[in-house]
């Protein structure tokens, strides 16, 4: 582990900008129709009992990085197989990341530019920011939070003073029943965005006050889930369910049929700046994530050094995971929750909990 410390208000703004980025880009429980923001509370609720219980494996040893703490609790050779698996998710996920962000770069704005380059560009920066360290991102995050908070309402202003917003596109609520709300809960919502909250197991031990992660993460949560909902909800109000499902990103179509006293448009570029910022975060904490842990695992005296093949090997397998966009998004909707998600944000991390329930509570009786 580094030699750094941030504060409780900087996990706070790190967690939601994390949170809201690649989910504001795309449309998340989308299976639920008009009640897709219904599904996102609800799995913002379980992104609640997953962090609660990602903190109580925090506090077995809170000055210690997890991948240290796993190889503690399970032994080095269970601990240290355990560790590269979660290697190997986080670097999965920033490359799924890097590419959805790449795509709409080039759908949007660059459709003549080869996707290497756009997400060679993206992937840079978080190399460059990663090097500097936790300390670094935490104060960009600060930083650029408040940038991006002032768009965002502007945005929303912009879209009601247009009179875009037709309510009656979200009735009937729960018009198809409860069942399809809670499928795409159970396979889409608790995983993205908030089952991803595991990474924020190797930022907590950076935190200079410790009694106040678990409230600052809570609440991070709790807005980031109430504004995807009305995210959600004003994407449908404005596009229809149908659009929205056939829209690739929903909130750029929304923010495209902005049109105020005839001269106001075109507002895409802007609200295009705000979510590759809210990209960067995301992917610079994934990569972090992969930088600590090859350095705990490998024992590497100088992490810094190896971010940039860590870069490199999710830029090329944000390129090589698919052929096209559409077999990108097919993975992510009918594979990724099931097979990846699943296990590396539930059932692994309840099963070391557990063993690491039993065994403390053990070794307290000796």
């Amino acid at each position: 582990m580094e030699r750094a410390k941030i504060s409780a208000s900087q996990l706070f703004v790190l967690i939601i900008l994390f949170e809201l980025s690649s989910s504001l880009l795309i449309f998340p429980g989308q299976s639920a129709e008009q009640d897709a923001w219904l599904a996102i509370l609800l799995g913002a609720v379980g992104g609640l009992v997953l962090f609660s219980m990602h903190h109580y494996f925090y506090r077995v040893n809170p000055d210690a990085s997890p991948y240290e703490t796993l190889m503690n609790i399970f032994g080095k050779p269970v601990g240290w197989v355990f560790s590269f698996l979660y290697i190997l998710y986080y670097s999965y996920i920033a490359a799924r990341v890097l590419r959805d962000f790449g795509e709409m770069l080039l759908t949007s704005a660059y459709p003549n530019t080869p996707i290497i380059f756009a997400n060679g560009l993206l992937i840079a920066v978080c190399i460059f920011t990663v090097r500097k360290g936790i300390e670094v991102l935490a104060r960009a995050g600060e930083l650029l939070f408040g940038i991006m908070f002032v768009i965002a309402i502007l945005g929303f202003l912009l879209v009601v003073c247009s009179g875009l917003i037709n309510p009656d596109e979200l009735r009937p609520v729960l018009g198809n029943g409860i069942g399809p709300m809670m499928n795409a809960v159970l396979t889409q919502t608790l995983y993205f965005p908030f089952g991803e909250i595991i990474v924020f197991t190797l930022i907590l031990p950076y935190i200079n006050e410790p009694k106040k992660v678990k409230k600052a993460g809570l609440w991070a949560i709790g807005i980031s889930g109430v504004v995807l909902a009305l995210n959600v909800a004003m994407n449908i109000s404005v596009l229809g369910v149908n659009l929205n499902m056939r829209s690739r990103f929903p909130l750029l179509s929304t923010i495209q049929t902005i049109q105020v006293a005839e001269f106001l448009d075109r507002l895409d570029v802007f609200f295009m700046l705000v979510l590759v910022i809210g990209g960067f975060f995301k992917m610079s904490i994934f990569m972090y994530a992969v930088t600590e842990g090859v350095s705990v695992l490998f024992k590497l005296k100088n992490p810094s050094k190896a971010v940039h093949a860590i870069g490199i090997v999710i830029l090329i397998l944000s390129i090589s995971i698919a052929s096209n966009i559409s077999e990108h998004v097919k993975e992510g909707i009918e594979f990724v929750p099931l097979y990846v998600h699943l296990p590396m944000q539930i059932i692994f991390p309840a099963f070391i909990c557990l063993v690491t329930y039993f065994k403390t509570r053990k070794q307290k009786k000796m």
